[in-house]
């Protein structure tokens, strides 16, 4: 069912173990074309082009595009009492952990009269887009939303596909959690065609264009933000979801199977991955995931996903060696099951969100922990983030400098100007000493 890789015995360099990760046989820029065009198409043609994209993509054209409050108001009446409660719950959680995310402004004194600011500020539109599909993601509409609340956002719009099963409507579940959030822009539009639409913006729609577009999606949905990164700001391309799991001899085998399969129910691409020093813990992993994938409701596209080349059990020499493969690897999701998740971590460096212990699963972080669920995938916790208040703030830098102030640096700033041939800086300075009379 999953692959078995052995790199017991091997001192592999960093680079060596990136070579040797598991990933998926996908590639973004394989749909770069074909979302540059969908993309294109939506500048150019607006509403007739997200209408056309709707029944060629989703097999339903939405009566409505932007969604009538009304329809909000009664998917908010009609959410499941417990659904309602554990949503306003999940809000609650996120946004007292996001509240921590959120920088102080400072002021530094250099001299007297001399002052920088540091101010966070926060952009003032943003587009988040929430997947529909082989899920409904009404926790994804809480991860995306608290955040830039909590950030001091001024405009938000939601993105959401049209479901056939709704009649056009976007999911009433995830409506209802845009409607407790106090939402009221939302949009059934979904994929490529939704980015297109909240980067340019589309006039038949009174759809102003975002500055920051947030959220996940399929391979279109990350090849589409690609395209339009730099008319926009943007999360992360992110693709099919990731669990990697460092495990000793001590973990529960039923544990660690439950999260692997978990994590493989969202798509035949999800990646699930042990890392482990013990081969009992493998071997018991093994004999336990046959069970619990063939007992969950979507056991064929579990089956699918780790029987990938992306899902893999992964045999090392020591839990130290395990940390170097999760890091070469950069997890979107690190669980630590070992004697010591404390130790462990402090071998760690790279990972969207890390669980420790055998009680903090995966499906905690996606829904109540409190921590952000919306994180960097296929290797891009190396260099980036999850998301959080600060990906809708910028940090800006106000300068407060009086005159005696910039009149003892005025010196080193014409020398630093004409060093660097651009005299003409120096002078803005001093032109600010001359005396000058006038006739």
């Amino acid at each position: 069912m999953i692959q078995t890789i052995d790199l017991r015995g091997q001192s592999l360099s960093r680079s060596q173990l990136a070579s040797v990760v598991p990933r998926a046989d996908t590639d973004v820029s394989v749909a770069a074309d074909a979302a540059a065009a969908i993309v294109e198409e939506v500048r150019a043609d607006g509403l007739v082009a997200l209408r056309a994209q709707a029944e060629r993509f989703d097999g339903v054209v939405p009566e409505h595009v932007r969604v009538p409050q009304e329809h909000i108001d009664e998917a908010v009446a009609g959410l499941d009492p417990t659904v309602r409660a554990a949503l306003v719950e999940a809000i609650a959680r996120v946004r007292a952990a996001t509240a921590a995310q959120i920088p102080d402004s400072r002021s530094t004194t250099l001299d007297d009269g001399a002052v920088v600011e540091q101010r966070w500020h926060p952009v003032q539109r943003v587009g988040l887009y929430v997947p529909g599909g082989k899920a409904v993601y009404p926790s994804s509409v809480v991860m995306n939303v608290v955040p830039a609340q909590l950030a001091g956002v001024a405009s938000i719009a939601i993105s959401s596909p049209p479901q056939k099963e709704f009649g056009g409507r976007v999911h009433p579940t995830i409506l209802g959690a845009a409607g407790l959030l106090g939402v009221d822009e939302v949009y059934a539009i979904g994929g490529a065609g939704a980015i297109g639409a909240l980067a340019h913006g589309v006039p038949e729609l009174e759809l102003e264009p975002v500055e920051v577009i947030t959220g996940p999606g399929n391979v279109f949905v990350a090849a589409a933000k690609r395209v339009v990164r730099g008319i926009v700001g943007i999360d992360s391309e992110a693709g099919p979801t990731e669990i990697l799991v460092i495990a000793d001899g001590t973990a529960d085998a039923s544990f660690v199977a439950a999260d692997l399969v978990s994590q493989a129910e969202h798509d035949e691409l999800a990646a699930a991955v042990l890392v482990t020093d013990s081969a009992a813990l493998a071997d018991a992993v093994l004999a336990e995931l046959g069970g619990v994938a063939a007992a969950t409701k979507h056991a064929e596209r579990v089956e699918v996903a780790l029987d990938g080349p992306q899902s893999a059990i992964v045999l090392v020499d020591s839990i130290a060696a395990a940390a170097e493969f999760s890091n070469a690897y950069g997890p979107e999701h690190l669980e630590i099951q070992t004697i010591d998740p404390d130790a462990t971590l402090a071998s760690i460096h790279n990972a969207g969100a890390i669980f420790l212990g055998g009680y903090s699963p995966v499906s905690l972080g996606d829904y109540l922990a409190g921590s952000n669920h919306v994180l960097p995938t296929g290797g891009q916790s190396r260099f980036s983030s999850g998301l959080g208040a600060y990906t809708f703030l910028r940090p800006q830098q106000i300068v407060r400098y009086d005159r005696p102030a910039l009149e003892r640096v005025a010196e080193r700033i014409v020398a630093l100007s004409t060093a660097e041939n651009l005299p003409a800086h120096g002078e803005a300075v001093t032109a600010r000493f001359t005396h000058r009379t006038t006739a």
